[in-house]
């Protein structure tokens, strides 16, 4: 049985080494001349599920554990070094609120924050601290998926070509094309994200730390050899490829207010791209004949990614359902019943 998998992002890269590992003959086709040139490329790369409770729907935080273990484990890109949340002195009362929506944290005082991350000792007398999380270097990570790839017997890669432009037929196609699926799913709007990449040798991090603001929340992740992502931006317009001076500089603002080094710190780098989202901003696996369609993944790609992609494929070779996220309405009641239930533990002494 033949699969071709359209696009080469995050989604469908995962759907393809699904796929493959099941035992299918696997095509996966990509117009770019090599994969991860989407909005995938411009990723965070935290898989940090349970930090994400505290603005996504609880289906997101029970998909996104998956992630960890496919990420840590089976491919072994990730890190697992939890995830910091902090705030600075005059927005305190933040955390408490991401403390009531969020789980799986313990609470740490200027002494912990300081055992964690040295760097920052003195500037935080109260932090959220998500050990279990975990993140990677996006772009590294899809390499990796990539080679694996490349070097299956039953997988042929087609870069630098056209889905449509193939005259031969496979049994299924796993469309992950993102925000150019909109042909065929017409509710998909884009979700505009921009980044920066600073250096600095002045500031070691250990892990992704997010700043919390009750108007410019910002994280900040590592990615080695003094190098610092910075993002959270998501802005509700589809113009690709601009990165605004207004988001460059409260994404400086952001950094400088985590550690003062970051004032002195090189840009490296500016990109900003579409992330396709669903009016809820859940994700979706759409089954259409013999097609299916891994998307709206929204900012979760990484944390998302794998789960869609298993479920592709038990799709593919059982019939199999899956209600979470093949069934729009379920997934709405699903998400209010979780988040009730999950209310009163999320609740408990914070201790802040």
């Amino acid at each position: 049985m033949l699969a071709r998998v359209i696009g080469a992002g995050v989604a469908g890269l995962c759907a393809a080494y699904a796929l493959a590992r099941a035992g299918l003959d696997v095509e996966l086709v990509e117009r770019e001349a090599a994969p991860g040139r989407g909005c995938s490329h411009y990723a965070g790369g935290m898989i940090a599920p349970w930090c994400e409770l505290e603005s996504a729907e609880p289906l997101v935080a029970r998909l996104g554990e998956e992630a960890l273990d496919f990420w840590t484990r089976e491919i072994g890109v990730a890190t697992v070094a939890g995830s910091l949340v902090v705030a600075p002195p005059r927005e305190r009362a933040e955390l408490p609120d991401f403390a009531r929506r969020t789980r799986a944290y313990e609470t740490l005082d200027s002494q912990g924050v300081a055992a964690l991350e040295p760097d920052l000792a003195g500037r935080f007398d109260r932090a959220l601290y998500f050990p279990r999380e975990a993140h990677l270097d996006p772009r590294a990570a899809m390499a990796e998926l990539a080679a694996r790839l490349a070097a299956a017997p039953n997988v042929v890669l087609r870069f630098g070509q056209d889905a449509g432009d193939l005259a031969t037929q496979a049994d299924w196609t796993v469309d992950c094309r993102g925000l150019a699926a909109r042909d065929a799913l017409s509710h998909l709007r884009g979700v505009k994200g921009e980044m920066l990449i600073l250096r600095s040798d002045e500031i070691t991090l250990s892990r992704p730390v997010r700043m919390l603001h009750p108007r410019r929340p910002a994280y900040v992740v590592p990615r080695g050899r003094g190098l610092f992502m910075v993002g959270a931006t998501m802005i509700e317009n589809e113009e690709r490829a601009r990165v605004s001076a207004r988001s460059v500089v409260e994404l400086v603002n952001s950094a400088f207010a985590l550690h003062p080094a970051f004032a002195e710190a090189e840009i490296v780098e500016m990109g900003s791209d579409l992330r396709p989202a669903f009016p809820d901003n859940l994700p979706r696996l759409t089954k259409q004949g013999r097609s299916l369609y891994i998307n709206g993944l929204y900012r979760h790609g990484f944390l998302l990614a794998p789960a869609l992609a298993r479920r592709a494929m038990e799709v593919i070779l059982h019939d199999a359902y899956f209600p979470e996220v093949m069934d729009a309405h379920k997934d709405q009641r699903e998400s209010a019943r979780g988040d009730r239930d999950h209310a009163a533990d999320a609740a408990r002494g914070i201790g802040l």
